[in-house]
């Protein structure tokens, strides 16, 4: 999957363009101060806006060339964000750590995405949030581009999923719904997504 990954992020242009997640920009209010992991964070546009708003921001991804360009961005944007290439299966969260984790479309196979939700829930600090969009195998019949390619329809996200993944957050947002996506070439048109913000509890 590197090499996928390595393969889409190698041109000039940002593949999912350089604005942040719509949900994410509506959502982040809540996450008011303190350190931030993105997982699965690819070209960085999402990273680079949560440092734009003073937060402390940690972007895991396994591709080197998608890391550069979040270098490359943040540059752009005048902020700081610290990255770390590495595979969220070998990736470690750190315990209570977190004042915020964001999880948008950080497709994983089944077996792993497991792994890393028990480490997500366990990784945020008491009165910390998650903040996750991912597509649901709707988008499958739905116009819209993006997504985990129809062979591997593990790897879309359910909400009755994602509530047994993350029992122990306290969920404020829990929903499947349409929407219209505008992100570079890889996420265009009407898409079925899964939206959640979540909180554990003090």
């Amino acid at each position: 999957m590197k090499e996928f990954w390595n393969e889409r992020y190698a041109g000039d242009e940002f593949a999912y363009g350089k604005k942040a997640n719509e949900f994410l920009v509506t959502e982040c209010h809540r996450i008011k101060s303190g350190r931030v992991l993105c997982l699965a964070e690819g070209e960085g546009r999402n990273a680079a806006f949560l440092a734009s708003k003073g937060l402390a921001v940690t972007a895991v991804d396994q591709s080197e060339l998608g890391l550069r360009k979040t270098k490359e961005l943040c540059g752009e944007l005048g902020v700081e964000v610290t990255t770390i290439e590495a595979d969220l299966d070998n990736f470690e969260i750190i315990p209570s750590y977190w004042d915020g984790i964001v999880s948008i479309s950080a497709h994983l196979p089944p077996s792993i995405r497991k792994k890393v939700h028990r480490q997500v829930v366990s990784g945020i600090k008491p009165g910390g949030f998650l903040i996750l969009e991912a597509y649901t195998a709707k988008q499958l019949d739905l116009p819209g581009i993006g997504g985990p390619p129809a062979d591997q329809k593990g790897m879309f996200m359910s909400l009755s999923e994602l509530k047994i993944e993350l029992a122990g957050l306290n969920f404020v947002i829990a929903q499947e719904t349409e929407r219209t996506f505008d992100e570079g070439i890889y996420h265009q048109g009407l898409s079925a997504v899964v939206q959640v913000v979540a909180e554990r509890a003090e």
